[in-house]
């Protein structure tokens, strides 16, 4: 009866806890409280009172696994029935034995115990390890911290440990505390309680206790409590606005428990704060209302262990657990003698022990299973467990400045330099290989003794990345100074963020400061790619860095959102340019397009960059910053023409050369009089459009012909008013293939694969073709000419060119033709739902057939893009060649090209222009002036570039989606016309 009532008594106070305040996670997962009692019960009742005792002890060992070992761990669970054990370190092998061996004979299941703070590696040796509490302070997405949890839980529960001891919710706001430091989540007590409620919930909600440290806060103090009695000599006000602020909110998250440091705090309560009843009864359990379970802190440390009876007076106190006493025997005798004496009650220790076994119960004690030896270190570390370790490290990258805009770099301008401070460069090459793979860029090695030498080298550069993987930097301060004054420099902390205040004026000067914490290679890669605009970072420094930054400084670097600038600063109305936006979203709602991006830029700034709807209509997949589009004929500017114009700038041939001189399969037909410029015009000739795909289709497949112009039983698919394509047909094998080989490599939809040499026979086709006089007719066949013509002049395939000559040198890391190669498929926009040739939808591979059918890389389509890639082209032109620090064209070509314009049509020299005289067959807006020059594509693409008011227009959108015989309602509402138009409206006279 009596033990009914103790339970009942046990029941109705976390019961009572719970109208105030979280009751504890883990007994409140306990579905079946009868079953936990009863078991209880049982335990409670083949105990005698100094078992009952000896079950709020945590007794500590090495675990090694000798004879002597075993002897001491039996004399501690048979003689003294430790509730407990914390292992203090070693090797997981034995741990685990000694955890086996200890459990088979244990009359009541022990509570194995870990002090793990950033894993299991704090105290096993070979087992994984986390980023320090401080750097994991720096993460902004708390789910992390959670993710964090849970995986210690899963490792803990391999192992056989049922409670960490953390984590560590003391706030870190004293730089000189010489113990707590790097342990702690950061000085701000808000975010250290955000950080511990999240892992507190991770790991509990995997089936391990949390035991958050060190109550009532051993943040602000400059003693070690392993060594003396630390004191928190602060009013309560101050106490309860910061050291007792996350161990509050640890409480209200259900955390199970909470280990008591050994600290004097006098507003609080005389004493250390572990034998003190007005710390642990009246403030942790009567004011915070914690009712789960109140452990001590080591009580062999100095801090403490100078008192007599420290465990009898540690649980008359308040705490349900003692832990690690030096002599246990002894401390067990001193509370039995405390119990005689009337200092303790029988009801207190069986109170005491019934919310030991309930936790016991609640953390499946009751049916304890041995550890598996077998396989353990490989279920340990599983790929999960590697992708979180790279989360969490690459969460924590904090830019704490950028001044001088060089996250990320402006990879056009060349002369950048690394500036390696390690040990050798082998620490330093991931970073190094990471860049060098996308841009050319320096690397030198600082050494003390060549200091004079480095000057010297770095003296003609544009701008230097210092990365720091020593934190013996103090000699390179003066050198790193002066480099900092004279030009943009990057500072890029690879290890603790501390070593900046060693070096403060060379922070100061620094125009950007990264802080990567640690120089893993993947964490040297991530940081790289900050740099190439490729990767995300959102940390917040955890700490204040003193007199260089304040805990919460950090910028957030975007790839999806680039810097924009305002519009009155380069005289553009924001307010008028915004009605860019309705029109956007109207030409969504009119079934123009599914989703565009939009980018106007004035004096080569950004005014406007915004991205629209998503890739289908379905709308799972929003445009982003980076998202790539089908460029089509903008193909026929970006790519061809830029080559075009390249080798007539290097005077390998003239406008009226003829272009069967360099393509020789030309000479001896109707077209070998045709020049470079005739196919610049669209002047040669050449029919507008020709069905190259034909001869790779097997026509013996198709009843009633490929195409009809009505539709029967074998022709229902509608292209165009009158066209009907054939349900059903066969490609013919000599050129088409449905799985890939040597013979068939050229990839033109995900199961459909050519020839490589089919491209000849396109080009073998264009020759056959009958000219249709010379008078201006828009044809892609000009350009796919030019294209061929390229090839030979260069000597390699035009994309291997344009890349090597422009598109990497330019920085333009999202412009690639056969972009699957380089891309993956979720960050192309599809262009066509079901394409009727090709079969199924077309992502990352060209809309255009006769481009598809020349293997994806011809001179009229097929180049993919983003907005800023093809702005930057765009810029280039308006620079009379230049781009960044370097001229890629002549001024006098670039003029030539831009200006130049048929005396028959509107066209330019490969450029399309605005037709100022009949402005309602314009391609761009009537105020759009005549010197304007670009393109248009077919999938909903154009780019524009005004002269005369530094303008650039680009649009990208996939208006062929899902089908291209759709009506073109891009071009029937005027989407891309009226944009221009609000674009010209918005300029401040």
């Amino acid at each position: 009866m009596k033990k009914r009532i103790l339970w009942c008594i046990l029941c109705a106070c976390l019961v009572s806890t719970s109208l105030f305040a979280q009751e504890p996670a883990l007994l409140s997962r306990v579905h079946d409280t009868e079953a936990c009692r009863k078991w209880v019960d049982g335990q409670m009742e083949k105990m005698t009172l100094k078992q009952k005792v000896g079950q709020l002890f945590i007794y500590t060992l090495q675990p090694v696994t000798n004879q002597y070992s075993k002897n001491v761990l039996r004399k501690m669970v048979d003689d003294y029935g430790v509730g407990g054990l914390l292992f203090t370190g070693g090797e997981l092998r034995k741990q685990v034995q000694m955890t086996n061996y200890a459990q088979a004979h244990a009359s009541v299941p022990l509570m194995v115990t870990f002090d793990g703070e950033w894993g299991l590696g704090m105290r096993l040796k070979d087992t994984p390890s986390f980023p320090y509490n401080r750097v994991l302070g720096c993460i902004q997405n708390d789910s992390l911290l959670y993710e964090y949890g849970k995986e210690v839980a899963r490792q803990c529960r391999l192992i056989g440990v049922q409670i960490n001891f953390a984590p560590v919710a003391d706030v870190d706001n004293n730089p000189n505390n010489p113990v707590i430091n790097f342990r702690s989540f950061g000085s701000d007590p808000k975010r250290v309680a955000e950080k511990v409620a999240a892992y507190v919930k991770g790991l509990e909600d995997n089936g391990v206790m949390a035991v958050c440290k060190h109550f009532p806060g051993h943040g602000d103090t400059e003693i070690d409590s392993h060594n003396a009695l630390p004191e928190l000599n602060f009013d309560r006000v101050r106490l309860d606005s910061i050291e007792l602020y996350p161990f509050k909110k640890a409480v209200e998250a259900g955390i199970g428990g909470v280990m008591v440091g050994h600290l004097h705090a006098p507003s609080l309560g005389e004493g250390p704060a572990s034998i003190s009843q007005e710390v642990i009864m009246h403030t942790l359990i009567d004011e915070l209302r914690f009712h789960g379970l109140v452990v001590t802190d080591a009580l062999e440390m100095k801090g403490i262990a100078g008192h007599d009876d420290v465990c009898a007076r540690a649980l008359i106190a308040g705490n349900d657990v003692v832990l690690s006493p030096r002599n246990l025997k002894k401390e067990i005798d001193g509370v039995m003698s405390a119990l005689k004496k009337g200092r303790l009650s029988e009801t207190d220790i069986d109170r005491k022990c019934r919310k030991v076994l309930s936790f016991k119960y609640a953390l499946g004690l009751s049916s304890w299973k041995k550890v598996e030896e077998e396989g353990l270190a490989e279920k340990l570390v599983t790929p999960e467990l590697l992708s979180l370790q790279q989360e969490l490290s690459k969460a924590a990258v904090t830019v704490l400045k950028d001044s001088s805009s060089l996250v990320p770099l402006d990879l056009s301008v060349s002369g950048t330099v690394l500036l390696s401070v390690s040990p050798s460069l082998s620490e330093a090459y991931p970073f190094y290989h990471q860049l060098k793979q996308t841009f050319p860029v320096g690397w030198l090695h600082a050494n003390v003794d060549s200091l004079d030498a480095v000057e010297t080298r770095l003296r003609p550069t544009q701008r230097v990345l210092v990365a720091l993987h020593s934190d013996k930097v103090e000699p390179y301060a003066a050198l790193l100074e002066k480099l900092a004054k004279d030009k943009p420099l990057a500072l890029i902390c690879f290890g603790d963020m501390k070593m900046l205040e060693k070096i403060p004026e060379v922070v100061r000067h620094a125009s950007t400061v990264i802080l990567a914490h640690s120089d893993e290679k993947f964490v040297q890669r991530y940081v790289a790619d900050l740099f190439l605009d490729n990767a995300y970072a959102d940390g917040r420094l955890s700490i204040p860095l003193s007199g260089l930054f304040k805990a919460g400084d950090g910028l957030t670097v975007d790839p999806e959102t680039p810097r924009q600038y305002s519009p009155e600063d380069v005289g553009m109305n924001a307010s008028i340019l915004s009605q860019i936006d309705s029109i956007a979203e109207e030409g969504i709602r009119l079934k123009a397009y599914p989703g565009c991006h939009v980018m106007i830029l004035r004096e080569g700034l950004p005014v406007y960059n915004k991205c629209f709807g998503s890739y289908t209509y379905e709308g799972k997949e929003p445009v982003k910053e980076n998202s790539l589009y089908d460029l089509a004929s903008l193909t026929k500017v970006t790519a061809t023409l830029l080559a075009v114009m390249k080798l007539y700038d290097e005077g390998k041939f003239g406008l009226t050369d003829r272009v069967a001189d360099y393509v020789p399969i030309l000479k001896k037909t109707d077209k070998a009089r045709i020049t470079v410029q005739d196919l610049l015009f669209h002047e040669s000739g050449l029919p507008a459009y020709w069905p190259f795909y034909e001869e790779a289709v097997d026509m013996k497949s198709c009843k009633g012909g490929l195409f009809r112009k009505k539709p029967d039983k074998n022709h229902t698919l509608k292209l165009a008013e009158n066209v009907y394509a054939c349900n059903d047909f066969r490609y013919n094998p000599e050129w088409v293939s449905h799985v890939p080989s040597a013979e068939y490599p050229l990839q033109v939809a995900d199961s459909l694969f050519l020839r490589s040499d089919f491209s000849k026979n396109i080009v073998e086709q264009i020759v056959k073709l009958p000219l249709k006089g010379k008078s201006y007719r828009y044809s892609c066949l000009n350009f796919m000419l030019l294209k061929e013509m390229v090839e030979k002049i260069a000597g390699m395939p035009m994309d291997v060119y344009l890349d090597s000559v422009f598109y990497a040198p330019m920085g333009l890391r999202h412009t690639a033709f056969l972009p699957l190669r380089k891309f993956p498929k979720e960050q192309i926009v599809p262009s066509v739902e079901t394409d009727f040739l090709r079969g199924g939808k077309l992502q990352g591979f060209v809309q255009d057939e006769a481009a598809a059918f020349m293997g994806g890389v011809s001179g009229n389509a097929g180049l993919f893009s983003t907005t800023q890639d093809v702005a930057r082209i765009a810029q280039m032109w308006l620079d009379k060649g230049i781009c960044g620090d370097r001229r890629y064209l002549s001024r006098a070509t670039c003029e030539l090209f831009t200006t130049l314009k048929s005396r028959d049509s509107r066209r330019g020299l490969g450029f399309d222009k605005p037709d100022t005289e009949h402005t309602d067959n314009s391609p761009c807006s009537p105020e759009a002036p005549a010197p304007v020059f670009g393109h248009t594509g077919f999938t909903g693409t154009c780019v524009w570039v005004d002269p005369d008011n530094e303008l650039i227009f680009v649009f990208l959108s996939n208006r062929t989606y899902p089908s291209v015989y759709e009506p073109n309602n891009l071009v029937r509402y005027n989407i891309r016309t009226r944009m221009q138009q609000v674009m010209y409206q918005s300029i401040l006279h």
